[in-house]
């Protein structure tokens, strides 16, 4: 398996691979149609299109013999919100939007591949910190933050269609 970063070419695989992998964040009984209706705002190919185009953006694949097994959505910039910068205590900080693994791969350590070069990439970018918002019900997202150096730093409201879900908010203070 290799990681690296997206190109324009992968924006097809891309944008499949996170509509399938993103109700695995969705806890039991999230309406369907609020999942579609996220899918289709943050996680077509145009929103990957724009993804890529964004310089404070990186989208790393993973990727085996098959094709792309996960990846990740990286911002190099300041919280996007008030309370989330109150929040994030360590300047400057790499937000880790997004982190997922297709099904298929759970278990080959793809997800911990991938956590590895973000944190490599934002330490090299010249970060102090990374942080991430998990829904409050996602226990093995949450492990899987812990298990990587992450602790709660509090919380925010997440939309999701119509669906408004507690999500906690994680950091990882990044140290040599």
């Amino acid at each position: 398996m290799i990681v690296r970063p997206a190109t324009t070419a992968d924006v097809p695989a891309l944008a499949d691979l996170a509509a399938r992998t993103f109700p695995l964040a969705c806890p039991p009984g999230m309406p369907q149609v609020d999942m579609d209706a996220f899918i289709a705002e943050h996680l077509s190919p145009e929103r990957f299109d724009r993804y890529l185009a964004d310089e404070t953006a990186e989208v790393l694949v993973a990727e085996d013999e098959i094709g792309p097994v996960g990846y990740t959505l990286t911002f190099l910039r300041e919280p996007y919100a008030e309370d989330l910068a109150a929040l994030v205590t360590h300047r400057p900080t790499v937000e880790l939007s997004k982190c997922y693994a297709d099904p298929r791969a759970h278990g080959t350590g793809v997800a911990a591949r991938l956590m590895e070069e973000v944190l490599q990439r934002a330490r090299a970018a010249g970060a102090t910190s990374v942080w991430l918002g998990v829904n409050g019900r996602n226990l093995r997202a949450q492990r899987f933050y812990a298990k990587h150096g992450f602790t709660v730093i509090g919380g925010r409201r997440f939309v999701v269609g119509r669906h408004t879900e507690d999500d906690l908010v994680l950091e990882r203070v990044l140290t040599d």
